[in-house]
């Protein structure tokens, strides 16, 4: 293979790209089509759905119901800021790579590859977290719980996804609805017994700026907001589906929009009516919190408790199996384009990249057996928070330096709106480690090795002609014409 090195990166940090023949990308083809933004808009509340469920509430016992609302509120505001402004790219550079490919275009191959490598933490620990709180569900439903429980839905899981990526879709989305249809159940049966005096039910600590509304203080409020992330983590995973789109320019941003439109309504309501109906400090530790309110709210088990705890599997179900869709996606970009191993970024005669959904697959397995959910969900916080900054970067940067470059959807606010993502991205990567300084060193270490793969090998070795790159060359042709 010929190598070719970039002209675009000094020498002093030398980028090589390899020209590989027509077969190599036919080898790695998606499925074309596969999806409108009625499904994408499926795939965002699905990505996201299981944090309704369960992960959440972990920030009462860190903020208290006070602490995890203002934080809920921070984080909400960074989504939606976020999601307008990655409307405004995925329209740009509509590419399987997601975030790789926006801070490929802005800040080169570097800027790419700690985008990715920081978005592939994120979706390969999530998986992990939510089979722990699968298992949990099973449990009480099932009295099963447990390794057995992890390993069956990987399996199952990834087999469905190598079968094809409309069929996945599809019956992802069902599956959503479904989970949906039960939030609806639930937080209808904990209005008749919601209080304001149920919400601030958690005592006061000496805590600096400490009440009963932030019982743990101001730094409460900091803590909790890994737990009020898990309302919203991997709806930005959208993107991803670029490849697979109908019309990408007009159906990304309104799958990205509409998706945590819906997750915006459902975590106000759920955050409200759950701690108000139950009382917030029945809820700090639970595994299967929806379940435990509504047991607690009607003094025993009722048919509603047994349908949300049935259907929450469901929602559960939802993210783990579009999360294992983003992942496989995010590392067949990586992989097609010479940042990871080749071989992960091949396709079957189902266009589905087959190495890309079982490796993590089998990482995620081994990390959900130290059934530690709430640890994991931090890990995947910290990888998820580092990839916004970079993101919200890419956005103000193509704003600044590219303002020429076609925008078939343009972020309201522009380079403010991103901005004000970004600050709150800076914020949230901070904030865990407030809660456990340990896990997020390990996140720290695993994104430092992949950055030691990159500079000693990978950016050796990429690959020219992938879409991403081919982006980068034409964005660059017009700078150098103008």
């Amino acid at each position: 293979m010929a190598l070719e090195h970039s002209s675009a990166t000094p020498p002093t940090h030398a980028i090589d790209f390899e020209a590989v023949g027509s077969t190599y990308f036919q080898e790695r083809e998606l499925k074309k089509g596969a999806a409108g933004w009625v499904l994408l808009v499926g795939l965002g509340v699905a990505y996201v759905i299981s944090g309704d469920y369960a992960g959440w509430n972990f920030g009462l016992a860190q903020g208290g119901w006070g602490g995890l609302f203002i934080a809920t509120l921070l984080m909400a505001t960074m989504y939606l800021c976020m999601c307008f402004s990655l409307a405004e790219l995925s329209s740009m550079i509509p590419t399987a790579g997601g975030g790789y490919g926006f801070a490929r275009s802005a800040f080169g191959p570097l800027g790419g590859f700690l985008t990715g490598t920081a978005i592939l933490i994120e979706y390969a620990i999530a998986p992990a977290a939510i089979a722990v709180f699968i298992g949990a569900y099973c449990e009480s439903l099932f009295g099963i719980g447990g390794w057995a429980i992890y390993l069956a839905f990987y399996v199952i899981f990834i087999s469905i996804h190598i079968f094809g990526v409309g069929e996945a879709l599809k019956l992802m989305f069902v599956i959503t609805a479904i989970a949906a249809l039960a939030l609806g159940v639930f937080i209808v049966a904990m209005v008749p017994h919601f209080s304001v005096d149920k919400l601030l039910d958690i005592a006061p600590t000496t805590a600096a700026g400490a009440s009963s509304f932030l019982p743990y203080g101001y730094v409460g409020i900091w803590a909790a907001i890994p737990y009020a992330i898990w309302f919203f983590l991997a709806v930005e995973g959208v993107p991803l589906a670029a490849e697979e789109t109908k019309n990408p320019q007009r159906d990304m941003p309104r799958g990205l929009i509409g998706a945590m439109l819906i997750l915006a309504a459902f975590a106000g309501l759920i955050l409200l009516v759950g701690p108000g109906g139950a009382g917030s400090s029945t809820m700090v530790e639970s595994g299967n919190p929806l379940v435990e309110a509504l047991t607690t709210a009607y003094g025993s088990s009722t048919w509603m408790s047994g349908f949300v705890n049935l259907v929450g599997l469901a929602g559960l179900i939802a993210s783990f199996f579009s999360i294992i869709y983003a992942y496989s996606r995010q590392i067949f970009a990586l992989s097609r384009a010479g940042y990871l191993p080749r071989k992960l970024s091949l396709t079957n005669k189902n266009k589905a990249p087959v190495l890309a959904l079982v490796v993590p697959g089998i990482i995620g397995f081994v990390l959900s057996l130290t059934g530690q959910g709430d640890l994991l969900i931090l890990v995947a916080v910290f990888g998820a928070t580092i990839s916004y900054v970079l993101m919200m970067a890419s956005h103000i940067a193509l704003r600044l330096r590219r303002p020429d470059m076609h925008r078939p959807y343009k972020t309201p606010g522009g380079v403010l709106t991103s901005g004000v993502a970004l600050v709150l991205a800076c914020i949230a990567v901070v904030a865990g480690f407030l809660v456990d300084p340990r896990v997020v060193i390990a996140a720290v270490v695993i994104y430092g090795i992949f950055i030691a793969y990159f500079a000693f090998y990978s950016r050796h070795h990429l690959v020219a002609g992938t879409p991403e790159e081919e982006f980068a060359a034409i964005e660059n042709a017009e700078a150098t014409l103008k």
